[in-house]
């Protein structure tokens, strides 16, 4: 046992800690609440073709639909970054499922479609400030050496969320209707917040840099790291230089400006490209002439192809530099995204190349988000990786907005999927240069 007063290093010791029961526990928390994002998230994809026939509304007004959702999680993002900087991680993401839960219920009744903009418009703040802060958590508890496994494996629940999502709603939607969705998608974040409230712990480094009571210090690092021999005596240190600064201003300081600047391109590329997936494949598909069944469980193959991509493309970025496997990974995602409108003609090849679009797309994301982690100190972690998210969300609106004008063009479904996969030349040559500015800082 350390004595008294002793000097406890606190990223050494989460650094040197065995993986063991906590890593798990927290894990399984924040990976459910990733799945409860990614359901609410998509959930609206699923129910829109429903809704444009029992509506008689056309198809492409959906879009401004879809980009409320998103740009209500833009503005969670902006929102909730700085906050959870200052008051911690653990009370925004619990506001924040509340924030979700209830509007996402509240969808259910919706009479039309101007309703449900506003709805999932207050409900994207909620989804968009816990995306940031279940990562930083996990980030923040996370020894160096597996870090980006534990981020990718955790976020993997938001596409396991959005495919389980399509399997129930291609089960409740024909025999409750639609509204029985967001039902769903709204009771089970708010019956899951009692589990987050009695088990989920605030971020042990958050803490030190708070300046919190030494016993609570303790308490929060003898959980992930029994060893440390911390007690309410210890003098707790950072390896990192924490300072009392804005943290927004930060992530522009200090040489961090360009890599931000090009961080926030890759991530609007990548959602555009995601958002426009998610948003219209079940509806395109349903319009080129596959069933509703049919057209929901793309979105599930999509989700799982994301989610295993997410898990694999991170045990690399473990290995390597992470911008190199970024780079190769969007570079296939355009070739599979593609091909998505050539096979048509084929559902099990159809299939198949929505689950390699989602495996490298979806899961060059989540790998993307583990990277992000690894560019920030934990003192603006979470504002880096928010405001990340937000500018990438912007990308997540324009995606569906341009899916809506192509349909109203009539865009055959070959020349939508064609005009998806441009941008992925944009995320190449950008995490190209991020290639090199961290094998420099590496260096």
């Amino acid at each position: 046992m350390a004595a008294q007063n002793e000097n406890v290093n606190v990223d050494d010791a989460i650094d040197s800690a065995p993986l063991g029961r906590f890593h798990v526990e927290l894990i399984l928390l924040c990976g459910f609440i990733a799945m409860l994002d990614g359901f609410d998230t998509q959930c609206i994809a699923f129910v829109a073709p429903v809704l444009a026939n029992e509506w008689d509304v056309a198809a492409g007004l959906f879009g401004p639909v879809f980009a409320a959702g998103l740009l209500g999680i833009m503005a969670g993002q902006f929102l909730f970054g700085p906050v959870s900087d200052k008051i911690g991680r653990r009370p925004v993401i619990l506001i924040c499922m509340v924030i979700f839960g209830a509007l996402t219920l509240a969808t259910a009744y919706a009479p039309d479609l101007q309703t449900l903009l506003l709805l999932r418009f207050v409900a994207g703040i909620g989804l968009g400030g816990a995306t940031p802060n279940i990562i930083a958590l996990t980030s923040e508890y996370a020894p160096a050496r597996a870090r980006a496994t534990m981020i990718t494996v955790m976020f993997g629940g938001f596409p396991l969320g959005a495919a389980i999502g399509g399997l129930i709603s291609s089960q409740l939607i024909p025999a409750y209707g639609w509204e029985s969705v967001f039902i769903f998608g709204g009771l089970a974040p708010l019956l899951f917040f009692f589990v987050v409230l009695w088990r989920l712990p605030e971020s042990v480094l958050h803490l030190v840099d708070s300046k919190a009571a030494g016993r609570v210090i303790a308490r929060a690092l003898n959980r992930v790291a029994p060893r440390s021999g911390a007690n309410a005596d210890s003098e707790f240190t950072r390896t990192e230089k924490v300072e009392n600064k804005f943290s927004l201003v930060e992530i522009f300081s200090e040489g961090r400006a360009t890599t931000t600047l090009l961080l926030w391109v890759a991530y609007f590329v990548s959602l555009l490209m995601i958002y426009f997936l998610m948003s219209w494949l079940p509806l395109v598909l349903n319009n080129a002439g596959h069933s509703i069944a049919r057209s929901i469980v793309s979105a599930v193959f999509l989700n799982v192809g994301g989610m295993a991509g997410g898990i694999l493309l991170g045990r690399f970025i473990d290995k390597m530099n992470p911008f190199t496997v970024l780079a190769v990974a969007y570079a296939l995602a355009g070739g599979f995204i593609l091909s998505i409108g050539l096979l048509g003609f084929s559902t099990a090849l159809l299939m198949a190349a929505v689950f390699a679009a989602g495996f490298f797309v979806i899961g060059g994301q989540t790998a993307m988000n583990a990277a992000a982690a690894s560019l920030y100190p934990s003192r603006m972690r979470s504002t880096g990786i928010g405001s990340a998210l937000a500018v990438g969300r912007i990308g997540s609106i324009v995606g569906p907005m341009l899916g809506g004008v192509l349909l109203n063009a009539s865009w055959s479904m070959q020349a939508l999927f064609a005009a998806a996969a441009v941008p992925t030349v944009v995320s190449v040559l950008v995490l190209l240069i991020l290639r090199g500015k961290f094998a420099r800082k590496a260096a």
